[in-house]
């Protein structure tokens, strides 16, 4: 059989699926649409002439024919992952690299660990711009774009990095004044700090989730604020509750800056996604990046933190 791209990235969607359990799973961890993981399944399948998979409208299971292939080609995958990572570790990590980022990543996760990266890397030069939209990076000259949300069509690899918690907080002059939510739906009777979706326009909506249960708050207010860091400031200054990440906020909710209400309901998660221009592997440069973020690098640990909702207050209902 001979060997080309197209088998290795079909061999890298058995493994996603195999390991996330579904098409969907596997879709959201390579940045494909689950209709495209199931055409690579196909023509791997068409390509070793057996099938891989038992499809249900539950679940997904490998067949027997697919247990063996996989036992097979795990091993071989490994060597290749482990070859990849020597090669790797032969290129050196230098020259200018151009990051495109999302606001709340570069203004509130980022700074404080730029230092630790720049020290792994001397020959490195880092240029870092804010966008609010994934754009075209590579068309604009970004070696890649670092995202929340997840992922996005465009003709790049998405990689997913992380996720974070959304908390909903509060300043204690805000809950003194106007009191503590006990219940989602008693936001509606609250100054809330909006943000607008910067690829519908709309404002962002508001999703809590409890025990896999998930509600959808119309949420509203007088303030719309399209910068993370204003609205962050906006909230502990006590002009309205905001929906934050916990990534980038530990502190505040730590010095009591910030009080994080329905506890009990913040299981909703949001993936921080990297994106690079098409191929097997992203160059050294933007690789050491990307593994400084995820944990791979030599950083301090809470920027890859499984953040955890806060034990709810005194008086404060589940």
């Amino acid at each position: 059989m001979a060997f080309d791209g197209r088998l290795l990235a079909g061999l890298g969607v058995l493994v996603a699926v195999v390991e996330s359990g579904s098409f969907a799973g596997a879709g959201e961890a390579l940045g494909l649409t689950p209709s495209g993981v199931s055409r690579a399944v196909a023509r791997l399948e068409a390509r070793i002439g057996a099938r891989l998979f038992d499809r249900t409208p539950r679940a997904v299971a490998l067949t027997d024919e697919g247990r063996r292939f996989h036992a097979r080609v795990m091993p071989l995958l490994a060597d290749l992952e482990d070859a990849a990572d020597a090669g790797e570790a032969a290129v050196p990590v230098r020259g200018r690299l151009r990051i495109a980022l999302d606001p709340w990543f570069a203004r509130l996760v980022l700074p404080p660990n730029l230092p630790a990266f720049l020290a792994a890397h001397p020959d490195v030069a880092l240029e870092l711009s804010v966008r609010h939209r994934l754009g075209e990076p590579a068309a604009e000259g970004f070696d890649a774009a670092v995202r929340f949300g997840g992922p996005e069509p465009s003709g790049l690899t998405a990689r997913k990095l992380l996720e974070t918690l959304v908390l909903t907080c509060a300043a204690p002059s805000y809950l003194a004044t106007h009191g503590t939510p006990r219940l989602p739906q008693d936001l509606e009777q609250h100054e809330c700090l909006m943000a607008r979706d910067p690829v519908t326009g709309r404002p962002s909506p508001w999703t809590f989730r409890r025990r896999g249960e998930g509600i959808v708050v119309e949420a509203s207010g007088r303030l719309m604020l399209d910068d993370p860091a204003t609205r962050l400031a906006a909230c502990v200054a006590g002009a309205g509750i905001a929906q934050i990440f916990a990534l980038g906020t530990e502190r505040l909710l730590a010095s009591g800056d910030l009080v994080q209400i329905l506890p009990a309901w913040a299981e909703e998660r949001l993936p921080l996604y990297a994106y690079y221009p098409s191929r097997p592997l992203p160059p050294a440069t933007v690789r050491a990046f990307l593994d400084f973020v995820t944990g791979g690098g030599r950083q301090p640990a809470r920027l890859i933190t499984h953040d955890r909702p806060a034990a709810c207050p005194d008086g404060q209902d589940g």
